[in-house]
């Protein structure tokens, strides 16, 4: 395993106990095969009221995907810029195993290289010989089910084959943790569903660790082992939901529709008190 990578903020005084319910889950027995540990983070922007984000705390192990969900501006995106080390948290720590790998919305693919180059770019940059960049970047594009599309460029590809060539790069950085911010928000439902199943496909046979930022509770509970839902600003951890259904998951299924309804009716009540 990659050697860990920790990020800690400033400490501040007098800082309040962190409620049981944020603890790390089961985390004597667990910390051994944390990939992601987030210990009492806050943020804070200069020149705003109050925080952003207020002592959240929880743990990620490998293979494992936890899904966040909230209402809008409630510090999701801020979090995980915090987990990834692009933004500096206030207080608190975060620990993870070697730097993340990050995909957004946006592909963020290089329009100018095909879709092999694309891959074997991240493979370069981590120092990968050029003798064998190709050979890596053909084998994550067969597992991304891209074989034979290598030569594409990104407008020869569609929105679906561009975020799994984009998944493939994440992969090629070697990074024991995925940090993703609504990936698949921007594509049709049958697309989406397809993506659904790769990445769960995918985390499975790698033992890749997912923080999983989305606004579709279905897609949440769909994906997620765990799903944490977010207060309004402050961003403090409300409630967990543990997700006891097997995979292969459908979206449309009654266990999948029973607690995206329990969890939605929790956000509705969250934007509710918060007026947002």
């Amino acid at each position: 395993m990659p050697a860990l990578s920790t990020l800690t903020a400033p400490t501040v005084p007098d800082s309040p106990t962190v409620p049981d319910s944020q603890t790390v889950p089961n985390a004597t027995d667990r910390d051994a095969r944390l990939a992601v540990r987030v210990e009492r983070i806050g943020k804070t922007f200069p020149g705003t009221a109050g925080p952003v984000l207020d002592d959240i705390s929880f743990g990620v192990a490998a293979g494992e995907l936890v899904s966040l969900v909230g209402a809008s501006g409630c510090g999701k995106s801020t979090l995980l810029a915090i987990i990834a080390g692009l933004e500096a948290a206030t207080t608190g720590s975060v620990t993870t195993s070697g730097r993340p790998a990050l995909m957004f919305q946006d592909h963020a693919l290089f329009p100018w290289l095909n879709a092999r180059a694309n891959v074997e770019l991240a493979l370069r940059l981590r120092g990968i010989r050029r003798r064998e960049r190709h050979q890596e970047a053909e084998r994550l594009l067969d597992l991304m089910h891209l074989s034979g599309q290598g030569d594409k460029r990104v407008h020869e590809l569609s929105g679906g084959m561009r975020q799994r060539v984009a998944l493939a790069r994440a992969l090629a950085q070697g990074a024991r943790v995925l940090l993703m911010d609504e990936p698949f928000a921007a594509l049709d439902a049958i697309t989406r569903d397809s993506l659904h199943a790769e990445l769960t496909r995918i985390r499975h046979e790698t033992g890749i660790a997912v923080v999983f930022v989305t606004h579709n509770v279905r897609e949440a509970v769909r994906l997620g082992d765990r799903v944490m839902l977010l207060t309004s600003v402050p961003g403090r951890i409300a409630q967990e939901w543990q997700v006891p259904i097997s995979h292969p998951r459908r979206i449309e299924s009654s266990e999948v529709s029973r607690l995206s309804v329990e969890i939605t009716a929790a956000l509705s009540e969250e934007i509710r008190r918060h007026g947002r």
